[in-house]
């Protein structure tokens, strides 16, 4: 294919991954193409399989007692023309996207690679192992308490009023649940990262950690649709047992580094003790130093 088509450099390629701009921008063009051919390929099945997909998707609505009100076998509305193609096109899309992950990660991965360090890669790959799963996990919970939050949220209905639900009206609310609760179990694992690569110290975080547990729950009310108390806490208490662990890894990892001399309580105009074995002691009183 002309699209994918990639101009080699003269000569050998540089071990460092080093390569001139050009270069940067045709493999990032032919690897976007390579995904986005991927998720393509995963929405085409997707819109096959819809049937089944959108009796998966939409069992927790249509499980509840008063969504069958309508007529047997019958639990959303369409009141738009295009409403219908739309839900197709959303749920195929998000299927295409989820089936083909592992091909347009790869893409990603391979375009940033080159531009990191040993240690560099082989932590970015291990975060990269168990985000996929933890991204899952959230997706998963989410399913798992949709039906109940919506339950809760239909119950305040007064008995004179009917709870009828519009098919786009539903599946943007389930899409929503799915990625915020997907997204949200990244974040300890996003504290840890920021803690391997020196940003973040684990002191910090005990110090903090009221108020960071006070935000996840803040956080937990507002990210979720609808505000449901049950989806909030359901958010909220993996949250905290996940920051829990991730402060626990902090300390297991800062126990293991080498002691270094904390200055921290020092004022600013207060100068530290250099040790006996200071490098710029043996730079002024070593045999070079002679020599100047």
């Amino acid at each position: 294919m002309a699209l994918l088509k990639r101009s080699k450099p003269e000569g050998k390629a540089d071990p460092e991954g080093r390569m001139p701009l050009m270069e940067h921008l045709r493999e990032l063009r032919n690897r976007l193409v390579i995904g986005m051919l991927g998720v393509t390929a995963g929405t085409v099945v997707g819109f096959v399989f819809f049937d089944t997909l959108w009796q998966f998707v939409s069992s927790p609505y249509c499980n509840l007692p008063f969504a069958q009100s309508l007529k047997a076998g019958t639990c959303f509305q369409v009141r738009a023309v295009f409403e219908a193609f739309f839900v197709n096109l959303k749920v195929a899309i998000v299927f295409g996207m989820v089936v083909s992950a592992p091909l347009w990660l790869y893409q990603i991965w391979a375009f940033v690679t080159p531009g990191l360090y040993r240690n560099e890669r082989r932590y970015t790959s291990i975060f990269l192992a168990i985000g996929v799963p933890l991204f899952a996990a959230g997706t998963a919970l989410a399913y798992f308490v949709l039906d109940k939050g919506l339950a809760l949220l239909f119950s305040f209905a007064p008995d004179n009023a009917t709870p009828f639900m519009e098919m786009t009206s539903y599946i943007d609310y389930a899409l929503l649940m799915f990625i915020v609760f997907g997204v949200s179990f990244e974040l300890p694992l996003l504290l840890v990262l920021l803690n391997v690569i020196g940003v973040l110290k684990r002191a910090t975080v005990a110090k903090h950690r009221r108020m960071i547990i006070f935000a996840m729950f803040v956080f937990g009310a507002i990210a979720t649709p609808g505000s449901d108390p049950i989806a909030m806490i359901a958010l909220s208490i993996p949250l905290v047992i996940f920051f829990a662990l991730a402060e626990l890894f902090m300390y297991w990892r800062e126990s293991r580094l080498p002691k270094t001399e904390d200055y921290s309580h020092l004022s600013d105009d207060e100068a530290s003790e250099l040790s006996d074995d200071d490098p710029r002691d043996r730079e002024t009183s070593g045999p070079s130093a002679s020599g100047r």
